[in-house]
Protein backbone atom coordinates (compact mmCIF):
# COMPACT_ATOMS: atom_id res chain seq x y z
CA UNK A 1 0.00 0.00 0.00
CA UNK A 2 1.29 3.46 -0.92
CA UNK A 3 1.98 5.87 1.92
CA UNK A 4 -0.84 8.42 1.99
CA UNK A 5 1.43 11.39 2.67
CA UNK A 6 3.62 10.60 -0.33
CA UNK A 7 0.92 10.05 -2.94
CA UNK A 8 1.81 13.36 -4.58
CA UNK A 9 5.12 11.77 -5.58
CA UNK A 10 3.18 9.23 -7.68
CA UNK A 11 0.66 11.42 -9.46
CA UNK A 12 0.89 9.38 -12.66
CA UNK A 13 -0.53 6.40 -10.77
CA UNK A 14 -2.94 8.23 -8.46
CA UNK A 15 -4.35 10.70 -11.00
CA UNK A 16 -3.45 9.37 -14.48
CA UNK A 17 -5.63 11.87 -16.36
CA UNK A 18 -4.13 15.01 -14.82
CA UNK A 19 -2.03 17.46 -16.89
CA UNK A 20 1.02 16.51 -14.81
CA UNK A 21 0.55 12.82 -15.62
CA UNK A 22 0.23 13.64 -19.30
CA UNK A 23 3.50 15.57 -19.07
CA UNK A 24 5.28 12.49 -17.74
CA UNK A 25 3.86 10.36 -20.54
CA UNK A 26 5.10 12.99 -23.00
CA UNK A 27 8.55 12.78 -21.38
CA UNK A 28 8.48 8.99 -21.81
CA UNK A 29 7.62 9.43 -25.49
CA UNK A 30 10.38 11.99 -26.04
CA UNK A 31 12.94 9.62 -24.54
CA UNK A 32 11.71 6.70 -26.64
CA UNK A 33 12.20 8.64 -29.86
CA UNK A 34 15.64 10.08 -29.13
CA UNK A 35 17.35 7.09 -30.73
CA UNK A 36 15.07 4.49 -32.28
CA UNK A 37 17.98 2.36 -33.52
CA UNK A 38 19.44 2.01 -30.01
CA UNK A 39 16.63 2.67 -27.49
CA UNK A 40 17.62 4.07 -24.11
CA UNK A 41 17.72 1.23 -21.58
CA UNK A 42 19.37 2.83 -18.54
CA UNK A 43 18.45 6.39 -17.56
CA UNK A 44 19.14 8.61 -14.57
CA UNK A 45 17.73 11.97 -13.54
CA UNK A 46 20.04 14.61 -12.12
CA UNK A 47 19.67 17.99 -10.49
CA UNK A 48 22.15 20.58 -9.34
CA UNK A 49 20.78 20.73 -5.81
CA UNK A 50 18.19 19.00 -3.66
CA UNK A 51 14.46 19.77 -3.74
CA UNK A 52 14.21 20.30 -7.50
CA UNK A 53 11.99 17.29 -8.24
CA UNK A 54 14.54 14.76 -9.46
CA UNK A 55 13.22 11.77 -7.51
CA UNK A 56 9.59 12.63 -8.25
CA UNK A 57 10.45 12.83 -11.95
CA UNK A 58 12.06 9.39 -11.93
CA UNK A 59 9.23 7.77 -9.97
CA UNK A 60 6.58 9.08 -12.33
CA UNK A 61 8.64 8.29 -15.42
CA UNK A 62 8.98 4.72 -14.11
CA UNK A 63 5.21 4.53 -13.62
CA UNK A 64 4.63 5.90 -17.14
CA UNK A 65 6.86 3.19 -18.62
CA UNK A 66 5.11 0.50 -16.56
CA UNK A 67 1.68 1.73 -17.65
CA UNK A 68 2.79 1.18 -21.23
CA UNK A 69 3.44 -2.47 -20.44
CA UNK A 70 7.20 -2.20 -19.98
CA UNK A 71 9.08 -4.10 -17.28
CA UNK A 72 10.84 -1.40 -15.25
CA UNK A 73 13.41 -1.52 -12.46
CA UNK A 74 13.82 1.61 -10.35
CA UNK A 75 17.04 1.76 -8.31
CA UNK A 76 17.76 4.04 -5.38
CA UNK A 77 21.40 4.90 -6.02
CA UNK A 78 21.44 7.56 -3.31
CA UNK A 79 23.49 5.69 -0.73
CA UNK A 80 23.64 8.75 1.54
CA UNK A 81 20.05 10.04 1.87
CA UNK A 82 17.83 7.39 0.24
CA UNK A 83 14.16 8.13 -0.26
CA UNK A 84 12.57 5.66 -2.69
CA UNK A 85 11.79 3.11 0.03
CA UNK A 86 9.71 5.81 1.73
CA UNK A 87 7.81 6.56 -1.48
CA UNK A 88 6.92 2.89 -1.94
CA UNK A 89 6.51 2.17 1.79
CA UNK A 90 9.15 -0.57 1.64
CA UNK A 91 11.83 -1.71 4.05
CA UNK A 92 15.38 -0.54 3.35
CA UNK A 93 17.15 -3.31 5.24
CA UNK A 94 18.55 -4.79 2.04
CA UNK A 95 19.22 -3.24 -1.35
CA UNK A 96 21.85 -1.85 -3.70
CA UNK A 97 24.55 -1.41 -1.05
CA UNK A 98 24.31 -5.14 -0.28
CA UNK A 99 24.80 -5.94 -3.96
CA UNK A 100 27.90 -3.78 -4.13
CA UNK A 101 29.39 -4.65 -0.75
CA UNK A 102 28.36 -8.28 -0.32
CA UNK A 103 28.31 -9.19 -4.03
CA UNK A 104 24.65 -10.21 -4.01
CA UNK A 105 22.81 -10.69 -7.29
CA UNK A 106 20.53 -7.79 -8.24
CA UNK A 107 17.55 -10.14 -8.36
CA UNK A 108 18.12 -11.04 -4.70
CA UNK A 109 17.26 -7.51 -3.58
CA UNK A 110 14.74 -6.56 -6.28
CA UNK A 111 11.13 -6.47 -5.11
CA UNK A 112 7.79 -5.95 -6.77
CA UNK A 113 5.68 -2.87 -6.04
CA UNK A 114 1.95 -2.14 -5.98
CA UNK A 115 2.31 -1.02 -9.60
CA UNK A 116 2.29 -3.84 -12.12
CA UNK A 117 5.54 -4.18 -14.06
CA UNK A 118 7.47 -1.83 -11.76
CA UNK A 119 10.17 -3.28 -9.51
CA UNK A 120 12.22 -1.50 -6.86
CA UNK A 121 15.76 -1.91 -5.60
CA UNK A 122 16.11 0.24 -2.47
CA UNK A 123 19.47 1.70 -1.49
CA UNK A 124 20.00 -0.76 1.34
CA UNK A 125 21.90 0.11 4.54
CA UNK A 126 23.90 3.33 4.26
CA UNK A 127 27.58 2.40 3.77
CA UNK A 128 30.59 4.35 4.95
CA UNK A 129 32.06 4.49 1.43
CA UNK A 130 29.20 5.14 -1.06
CA UNK A 131 31.34 6.70 -3.80
CA UNK A 132 33.79 3.81 -3.74
CA UNK A 133 30.97 1.28 -4.01
CA UNK A 134 29.35 3.13 -6.90
CA UNK A 135 32.71 3.36 -8.67
CA UNK A 136 33.29 -0.38 -8.36
CA UNK A 137 33.16 -2.75 -11.27
CA UNK A 138 30.35 -4.57 -9.53
CA UNK A 139 28.04 -1.60 -10.06
CA UNK A 140 28.45 -2.04 -13.80
CA UNK A 141 27.71 -5.76 -13.36
CA UNK A 142 24.50 -4.94 -11.46
CA UNK A 143 23.36 -2.64 -14.27
CA UNK A 144 24.15 -5.28 -16.90
CA UNK A 145 22.27 -7.93 -14.91
CA UNK A 146 19.20 -5.73 -14.75
CA UNK A 147 19.31 -4.92 -18.46
CA UNK A 148 18.72 -8.63 -18.96
CA UNK A 149 15.71 -8.58 -16.64
CA UNK A 150 13.98 -5.32 -17.58
CA UNK A 151 13.07 -3.17 -20.55
CA UNK A 152 14.08 0.02 -18.74
CA UNK A 153 16.33 0.65 -15.72
CA UNK A 154 16.01 4.00 -13.93
CA UNK A 155 18.56 5.06 -11.31
CA UNK A 156 18.13 7.80 -8.73
CA UNK A 157 21.08 9.49 -7.03
CA UNK A 158 22.13 12.52 -4.97
CA UNK A 159 22.32 16.06 -6.43
CA UNK A 160 25.22 16.51 -8.83
CA UNK A 161 26.97 19.33 -7.00
CA UNK A 162 26.69 17.73 -3.56
CA UNK A 163 28.91 14.69 -4.09
CA UNK A 164 30.50 12.74 -6.91
CA UNK A 165 27.99 9.86 -6.73
CA UNK A 166 25.58 11.12 -9.41
CA UNK A 167 28.40 11.55 -11.89
CA UNK A 168 29.47 7.96 -11.24
CA UNK A 169 25.89 6.77 -11.76
CA UNK A 170 25.63 8.77 -14.99
CA UNK A 171 28.68 6.97 -16.37
CA UNK A 172 26.72 3.69 -16.29
CA UNK A 173 23.67 5.14 -18.03
CA UNK A 174 22.64 5.63 -21.64
CA UNK A 175 21.53 9.14 -20.79
CA UNK A 176 20.75 11.74 -18.14
CA UNK A 177 17.66 13.91 -17.77
CA UNK A 178 18.55 17.17 -16.03
CA UNK A 179 15.75 18.37 -13.73
CA UNK A 180 15.47 22.12 -13.18
CA UNK A 181 12.93 23.88 -10.94
CA UNK A 182 11.66 27.22 -12.19
CA UNK A 183 11.63 28.88 -8.77
CA UNK A 184 14.38 26.98 -6.92
CA UNK A 185 17.16 26.28 -9.40
CA UNK A 186 19.93 28.83 -9.85
CA UNK A 187 21.13 29.30 -13.41
CA UNK A 188 24.84 29.22 -12.55
CA UNK A 189 24.44 26.00 -10.54
CA UNK A 190 22.48 24.28 -13.31
CA UNK A 191 25.17 25.26 -15.80
CA UNK A 192 27.87 23.92 -13.48
CA UNK A 193 25.98 20.64 -12.98
CA UNK A 194 25.63 20.16 -16.74
CA UNK A 195 29.34 20.86 -17.23
CA UNK A 196 30.28 18.34 -14.55
CA UNK A 197 28.08 15.68 -16.14
CA UNK A 198 29.57 16.32 -19.55
CA UNK A 199 33.07 16.19 -18.05
CA UNK A 200 32.49 12.50 -17.24
CA UNK A 201 31.11 12.02 -20.78
CA UNK A 202 27.52 11.61 -19.58
CA UNK A 203 24.94 12.07 -22.31
CA UNK A 204 22.59 14.85 -21.23
CA UNK A 205 19.36 14.05 -23.06
CA UNK A 206 17.46 17.19 -22.17
CA UNK A 207 15.97 19.26 -19.39
CA UNK A 208 12.78 18.66 -17.42
CA UNK A 209 11.47 22.03 -16.30
CA UNK A 210 9.62 21.49 -13.05
CA UNK A 211 7.32 24.04 -11.42
CA UNK A 212 5.68 25.47 -14.53
CA UNK A 213 2.14 26.70 -13.89
CA UNK A 214 -0.87 25.29 -15.70
CA UNK A 215 -4.49 26.30 -15.69
CA UNK A 216 -6.13 26.02 -12.27
CA UNK A 217 -2.67 26.62 -10.79
CA UNK A 218 -1.52 23.05 -11.40
CA UNK A 219 2.19 22.46 -11.60
CA UNK A 220 3.35 20.70 -14.76
CA UNK A 221 6.60 19.38 -16.15
CA UNK A 222 8.07 20.61 -19.41
CA UNK A 223 10.77 18.77 -21.34
CA UNK A 224 13.33 20.40 -23.56
CA UNK A 225 15.81 18.34 -25.54
CA UNK A 226 19.45 19.20 -25.03
CA UNK A 227 21.13 21.08 -27.84
CA UNK A 228 23.79 19.13 -29.70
Amino acid sequence: MLRQNLKQAMVTEINPFSPVSESFRALRTHLQFIDQDEPLRVITAASAASGEGKTTTLVNLAIAYAQEGRRVVLIDGDLRRPNLHHVFAESNHIGLSNCLRDKLEATEVMRSTAIGGLFLIPSGPIPHNPAELLASGHMREVVEQLKGKADVVLIDGPPVLAVTDSKLIASYCDGVVLVVHTSKSKRELVKKAKEQLEAVKARVLGVVLNGQKHQANKSVYQYERAAK
